[in-house]
């Protein structure tokens, strides 16, 4: 059984395809525990010794500081950009330009959003920027952590904002977009070994970065190849 400690960009490809294919290939299961970068961190440092992790690559500097994984084995996966989902049947805003999406975050009931997960961190900020933070929050759903999309399957909320990849997993909810040019914001996704990690988790992490790996990334809504825009 491997351990893996991954963020919840890539649980679609994972659990629709990823995951059972490298079962199947190698006969090995992995126990996997999906969370925002930042709760898995504080997991890792209150103890937890996963022999894989996937993470916002910004968070490896301090991964490696803890002696959690080993710098060496770090491999880049994708990249996960923003977008809006709203429910099937509402209208649908228009967030073509950085003014049509603050008249529509201004003009929602509510919009959800993790502040937890990488996408949520940049939102709030976002909010700031923008000069809407007060009035948006006034009425925001803050989500812990998980799938923002679930606030608007279940009228709480009309907009909710999160990585396009983890919107995809409520296909209940319809996805606006993706966050306009000048709003965007890009987290590079990486992966590594922990440093007792058994041979069988560098099989993990060689099939991680394969080009079905790739393929299963894209078709969940994350990006593949290229560095522009990155923000890790």
């Amino acid at each position: 059984m491997i351990s893996l400690f991954t963020a919840l960009s890539v649980k679609k490809a994972l659990d629709d395809v990823l995951l059972h294919a490298f079962t199947k290939k190698h006969g090995v299961d992995v126990d996997v525990t999906y969370d925002p970068t930042t709760i898995l961190v504080e997991k890792i440092k209150k103890g937890a010794e996963p022999d894989v992790v996937i993470a916002v690559s910004g968070a490896f500097t301090e991964l490696e500081a803890l002696g959690a994984v080993t710098a060496e084995s770090r491999v880049v996966l994708a990249k996960s950009g923003i977008g809006i989902a709203t429910a099937p049947e509402l209208d649908d805003p228009g967030i073509g330009t950085v003014d049509a999406l603050r008249a529509a975050l201004t003009s929602a009931r509510s919009v959800a959003y993790s502040r937890s997960g990488a996408s949520g961190i940049y939102f709030a900020r976002l909010l700031e920027e923008l000069g809407i933070a007060d009035e948006v929050n006034a009425r925001a759903t803050i989500v812990e952590k998980g799938f923002t999309a679930l606030a608007v399957t279940d009228g709480r909320a009309d907009l909710a904002v999160q990585q396009l990849s983890e919107l995809k997993f409520v296909p209940q909810a319809r996805i606006v977009g993706p966050l306009p040019d000048g709003a965007q914001h890009y987290s590079e996704l990486s992966a590594a070994l922990g440093p007792a990690a058994p041979s069988e988790a560098a099989d993990l992490l060689r099939f991680l970065a394969s080009p079905e790996a790739t393929a299963a990334y894209r078709d969940a809504g994350l990006v593949t190849g290229g560095t522009s825009r990155i923000r890790a």
